[in-house]
């Protein structure tokens, strides 16, 4: 098994992975915990899980002033990330957020491209405007009504942050194992949180006092944050940041299927187009080098004489 095959297999496992946590966190939020208590639970267990697992493997927790740095970096980021969606998911469906949330592909790619000079070709050019269309469709319902802007602004934070944290992976200049680099990003993400939630009087911590609200912070630990985190950091580092992105697809509609099936979402022609429109698009940027430009071209000019063609009413 080739390092490229393990590292799409190991980038489709956290992609699911990370799907799952609007099970978690929509349960936890039924049973009265604030988003900021959820994710303190969610990075301090995975880092305590981590942070055993070193110990009995007997690995070094040592890093560097410079390494320390870079891992608070990317703690921040993360923690961010994962609050701004899960604070989302109180003003719109989990899977519309998780959908939404999957932009972070294309946001990726610009700024490989504005950052690292990768090239920009058409297949990303269209690859945005169909991820803008996508969202327009999600943003606006059946019936007339639009998602809410502060739900909307969240996700896009959630986003930029998360393809920030991916790019930041790629890039560093971290030369230790993933768990490592996992357990200390945790960590500051703990941190992070616990600073916000001192400053933010409505979001205190909250104790969790029953076994249930134990199980779900447990599944979110071990499922959407260790195994999604580990794997992630191993796929990026085999494979590179987009076509780890790319492997995201299996999130949105890991969310969506948990929403409508459990939580009860509805579930739209209209929000199919839209998840189908923002899927292809970061399905596109992966495959794009392979496809040929005269094929593109082709596609482009059977689209452009529909949209053309004269009106005929009936």
């Amino acid at each position: 098994m080739d390092a490229k095959f393990k590292g799409t297999i190991y980038g489709i496992i956290a992609a699911i992975s990370y799907g799952t946590n609007p099970l978690g966190a929509l349960s936890l939020y039924e049973a009265g915990i604030n988003a900021n208590s959820v994710l303190f639970y969610r990075f301090l267990l995975a880092a305590f899980f981590l942070g055993g697992l070193m110990f009995i493997q007997n690995k070094s927790f040592r890093v560097t002033r410079k390494e320390l740095g870079i891992l608070a970096g990317l703690g921040i980021l993360f923690a961010a990330s994962s609050l701004t969606l899960f604070l989302s998911f109180h003003y719109m469906d989990a899977g519309i957020a998780s959908t939404i949330l999957f932009v972070y592909p294309v946001i990726v790619t610009v700024i490989m491209a504005i950052f690292f000079k990768e090239k920009v070709s058409l297949i990303t050019v269209l690859s945005i405007l169909l991820a803008i269309g996508g969202i327009g469709l999600l943003y606006k319902g059946n019936n007339g009504s639009v998602l809410n802007a502060t739900g909307v602004s969240l996700v896009m934070l959630s986003s930029l942050s998360y393809a920030l944290y991916i790019v930041a992976v790629n890039k560093s200049s971290l030369r230790m194992s993933s768990i490592k680099l996992t357990f200390y990003v945790l960590l500051f993400c703990t941190l992070t949180i616990m600073v916000q939630s001192f400053f933010d009087s409505n979001n205190h911590l909250q104790l969790l006092t029953t076994s249930s609200m134990w199980m779900f912070a447990i599944m979110l630990a071990l499922v959407p944050t260790v195994i999604s985190l580990v794997f992630m950091v191993i796929a990026v580092r085999q494979i590179g940041s987009t076509p780890t992105a790319i492997m995201g697809a299996l999130e949105p509609l890991t969310a969506v299927i948990i929403g409508i099936t459990i939580f009860n979402e509805i579930f739209t022609l209209r929000l199919a187009v839209g998840i189908m429109m923002i899927l292809i698009a970061v399905i596109l940027i992966i495959i794009g080098k392979s496809i040929q430009i005269r094929t593109l071209t082709v596609a482009i000019t059977y689209i452009g004489q529909i949209l053309h063609k004269p009106w005929q009413p009936k």
